[in-house]
């Protein structure tokens, strides 16, 4: 009997990109395989067809040469399949760590040897001040994590004992089961967890796990300059391995509480400083503090608009790894006067009649402009 063209077992176009192939196949290895489809007996051939089309398609070179020659370039010694099964389930032993990869969350870690498995990465959340982000400074932390067991060194065994191999899985970890007579499914040793030994006379004080926990203090450095969601990592700062393994890394989560005036964004720091209505008109001055304490003085001139910016070279955030600092920005926002009495009424009333569009260039152009606009409407 013929074969089948492989794109078409797998029912891709020809063009199919990898990803097309397989998402393909992982559809119908799920559907076809044999233990799903117990009263099928053409189950099991199907099977068989689809991880050879796979095997095949899924090799740039080896589907090269199929394009070109078909099933001739497999027969006859030529690396095909026609002699073994093994590569074909190889593939879908792939596919299969890849779908339940998927729903645990990237694929299992399987430990190192001798049962000894790397320590969880722990997070810390710290937040500082904008002066202190300006300044940099050390500060010490409590992190409650596991550390390794002072009694048993690590290993989990009560001291003058050892973990012995798994009788299991003879120390590999991992148990093979058979399905249908052909099928293989490798799996985590149900005995030792996939450490590959056993602990028969635990540690008192761990209880065989190896570590225990408590509360450690760390000194953390914050440089100068510092931005609002840094993450720094300190190696080996995390959980401590099972049975001696390395720990994990702790990683610090850096945040900057929002600061009374000033926004920054990046090395510059801006700030909006409202100003009086004679003062914007006539001109004046007034100090501003700065990030790094120090008071600063802005000169205001007469005729001072709402969104004016004054920028102070230097006086913004230092940057990190560098010499030289951001500037700061002081926005001027001309306020309103409220609650006005009788007299304050009356002189803006008198200002308002002697005042001309010199006075008020922009809102006198802008509803010149108005005009123009609604004479045009007009017009049509």
């Amino acid at each position: 009997m013929a074969k089948r063209d492989f794109y078409e077992v797998l029912g891709v176009s020809r063009t199919a990109d990898e990803k097309e192939l397989k998402s393909a196949f992982r559809k119908l290895a799920m559907q076809l395989h044999p233990d799903k489809n117990p009263d099928d007996p053409t189950a099991e051939v199907r099977f068989k067809e689809i991880n050879e089309a796979y095997e095949i398609l899924k090799d740039p070179q080896k589907r090269g040469a199929y394009d070109r020659f078909g099933h001739q370039a497999f027969e006859a010694g030529g690396g095909g399949f026609g002699g073994g099964q093994g590569a074909g389930f190889s593939s879908f032993t792939d596919i299969f760590d890849d779908i339940f990869g998927e729903f645990m969350g990237g694929g299992a870690r399987r430990p190192s040897g001798g049962g000894r498995e790397r320590g969880s990465d722990l997070r810390y959340n710290l937040e500082i001040t904008l002066e202190e982000a300006f300044t940099g400074k050390t500060v010490e932390i409590d992190v409650p994590t596991s550390v390794t067991c002072d009694i048993c060194t690590g290993s989990g065994a009560k001291p003058g004992t050892t973990p012995k191999t798994c009788p299991t899985c003879g120390g590999a970890g991992r148990v093979r089961a058979s399905q249908g007579g052909f099928f293989h499914i490798e799996r985590t040793c149900p005995t030792c967890q996939g450490r590959g030994e056993i602990v028969v006379d635990p540690c008192g004080k761990c209880g065989g796990s190896g570590r225990v926990t408590q509360n450690r203090t760390l000194s953390v450095n914050i440089p100068a300059g510092i931005e609002d969601g840094t993450r720094i990592r300190l190696a080996n700062e995390g959980e401590a391995g099972l049975r001696g393994g390395p720990s994990g890394d702790l990683y610090i989560f850096l945040s900057i509480k929002p600061h009374a005036f000033f926004q920054r964004d990046g090395a510059d720091i801006f700030c909006r400083v409202p100003v009086s209505l004679t003062t914007a008109a006539l001109g004046g001055q007034f100090e501003v503090p700065a990030v790094d304490g120090s008071r600063t003085r802005v000169k205001v001139p007469e005729g001072t608009q709402t969104g004016k910016t004054f920028r102070l070279k230097g006086k913004g955030m230092p940057v990190m790894r560098a010499r030289h600092s951001g500037d700061m920005h002081v926005q001027i926002v001309v306020e309103t006067p409220q609650s006005l009495t009788r007299r304050q009424r009356e002189l803006l009333e008198e200002f308002e009649k002697v005042s001309s569009a010199q006075n008020n260039p922009e809102s006198t152009g802008f509803f010149a402009r108005v005009k123009d606009f609604f004479d045009v409407l007009g017009d049509k």
